[in-house]
């Protein structure tokens, strides 16, 4: 497990807490639709007022590019965020300089406040010094509570735990403990399933999970491509034939490390891409040419729910077929479902992350049951590729 500091290790009595957040929320004519990222951020806010500090939260919002964009200004969050907290915010027109030094210099102890987003400055993403110095002038410690920007070496997430007292807030601590129980330092047998369209875009992610876990299931277009690489033929399927090589070299690592890859034995097929189309279930090698592999079929979901029963560890990213689209979540939700069940019977620690698993999660109507889920998408790919996220080493090396 990695070690770092949390905010039951510091002493926060009457100091102001430079508290760096993802509230990198959806908003539709200046109201927020999803408040899951504002919702999660409350536990860290409350347990750093209950320890005397006064939270001064950091955040960007959207791509500005360092430059000042009011339709990307945080001031639009801020009924949301007073909702989720059940108290005032304090807004600063200005993350550094006299707006943010004159709202924080007027805080009292039970308040908490919000800087305007850091991206208005081209500071912010440049990881500059100076820059994070500024925002570092402003508070006496740190927590960063922003798992999902971990990945990015910015002033904000990096430059600050090197310059204050830090350690990690509530969800990034729980991130990190879920995530070193999938990979780090995980029960075995460990399953990975990893879906998605293309196998290009997650080389570095397979490569990394062969050596690391027992099982590896292939879902989605990429599976297409292990097919093409075994000589199946997939008909007008989406799969990346340049990439027939990269497959049959990740299948050889695999054989040499031990992980078992798993591949469909069945599949659905239709002619057409579209809601209810005409689809029927095939042996895997049985691929209309003018038809699409479009979804793993019911034996394919059997042979992997077994198999899920015999591990007792599973990390989840990306769907097995064309979820969004019926009848084609079918092996995903089946699939999702008995992870669920495992899960809910205490037979299986299972940790799930990324935009599209989340959404195939909340179809199946199992993300609640699962152990633990990452909102994090690229952090969470990136950790899952076993990179050291700049935000997290920060942490690491900053305790003291």
């Amino acid at each position: 497990m990695t070690r770092f500091h949390t905010i039951d290790d510091m002493d926060l009595d009457g100091k102001v807490v430079l508290t760096r957040v993802d509230v990198n929320v959806p908003v539709e004519a200046g109201r927020v639709t999803d408040t899951t990222r504002i919702d999660k951020i409350v536990p860290t806010v409350k347990d750093i007022q209950a320890k005397g500090g006064i939270p001064v939260l950091l955040a960007h919002f959207d791509r500005p590019k360092g430059r000042r964009v009011e339709s990307m200004s945080l001031k639009q969050i801020i009924p949301a965020l007073e909702a989720a907290l059940g108290q005032p915010v304090v807004f600063a027109e200005d993350c550094i300089g006299g707006p943010a030094k004159r709202a924080v210099a007027a805080l009292e102890p039970g308040q908490v406040a919000l800087l305007e987003n850091t991206r208005f400055h081209g500071g912010e993403e440049a990881n500059d010094a100076t820059f994070a110095a500024s925002l570092a002038a402003l508070g006496g410690a740190y927590v960063n509570d922003a798992f999902s920007a971990a990945h990015r070496a910015h002033a904000s997430t990096e430059g600050l735990a090197r310059l204050l007292n830090a350690g990690a807030g509530r969800l990034m601590e729980a991130e990190l403990k879920a995530l070193d129980a999938a990979l780090g330092n995980p029960q075995r047998p460990v399953m990975a399933v990893v879906g998605g369209a293309k196998v290009s875009t997650k080389l570095e992610l397979l490569e990394n999970l062969v050596e690391k876990v027992d099982h590896l299931v292939i879902g989605g277009g990429m599976a297409n491509t292990f097919l093409v690489a075994q000589g199946i033929e997939v008909g007008k399927s989406l799969a990346e034939r340049d990439m027939a090589d990269t497959a049959r070299a990740i299948i050889d690592k695999a054989a040499a490390t031990g992980c078992r890859i798993h591949l469909p034995g069945d599949i659905v097929v239709a002619r057409e891409f579209k809601a209810g189309a005409a689809s029927e279930t095939l042996p895997v090698d049985q691929c209309p040419v003018d038809a699409m592999i479009l979804d793993a079929g019911p034996e394919t979901v059997e042979a992997l729910r077994q198999a899920m029963t015999a591990c007792r560890t599973l990390i989840w990213n990306g769907p097995l077929g064309a979820f969004e689209i019926e009848p084609f979540d079918r092996a995903t939700n089946a699939a999702a479902q008995a992870a669920a069940e495992l899960t809910r019977n205490g037979g299986l620690i299972s940790v799930a992350g990324g935009g599209d698993t989340v959404a195939a999660l909340n179809k199946a109507g199992v993300a609640s049951d699962f152990t633990f889920i990452s909102t994090a998408g690229g952090a969470f790919l990136e950790w899952m590729e076993g990179k050291e996220l700049p935000g997290v080493a920060a942490l690491e090396s900053s305790k003291r």
